[in-house]
């Protein structure tokens, strides 16, 4: 298990990553890197839904603090955290998760991260833009954005666990 200081570095980092490294890149106008939702899951399994709406609330307003966006980093995190132990819940291990290991590539192997954090993934960022553009109207234009920026944020939090991270003991 983490210390605290962990998760405060982690949250740190996080947010530095995302708004000072991923904010900034200009691939198209319809990819935009949130690695933000990693951080969310990488919180430890026992971690009530109001804790993990709170966490990710303050995750989220700071970033949007420094980005502009008005709440929708907020909205989509804490969206995120609502969703996720019914999403982990759909993927548990028959005897129930270990709360020694965390809910990463490492500590619970490539088929259970791909579909558990694929799928949050996927629906943080439908939720992101479908917030940012307010109207299903545009729900092909909210599509456009919404596979290729989760595809390229997975690659890229898959990338940031290889360097970041390692295997629980």
């Amino acid at each position: 298990m983490a210390s605290i200081y962990t998760f405060i570095l982690r949250f740190l980092l996080f947010i530095f990553l995302q708004v000072f490294v991923f904010n900034q890149l200009e691939i198209n106008p319809y990819i935009h890197i949130m690695v933000s939702p990693l951080y969310i899951m990488l919180l430890p399994f026992d971690m009530s839904v109001i804790r993990l709406m709170v966490v990710s609330f303050f995750l989220g307003i700071s970033i949007d603090l420094f980005s502009n966006t008005f709440g929708l980093h907020a909205s989509s995190l804490v969206f995120l955290a609502y969703i996720r132990p019914t999403v982990f819940r759909w993927f548990a291990p028959r005897d129930g998760y270990d709360n020694i290991k965390t809910p990463s590539l490492f500590d619970m192997g490539n088929r259970w991260f791909l579909y558990v954090f694929g799928i949050l993934l996927i629906l943080h960022h439908l939720w992101f833009f479908t917030m940012e553009s307010f109207s299903l109207a545009e729900l092909l234009l909210i599509l456009q954005k919404t596979f290729p920026s989760a595809l390229l944020s997975f690659a890229v939090c898959i990338i940031l666990q290889t360097l970041f991270l390692k295997k629980s003991k």
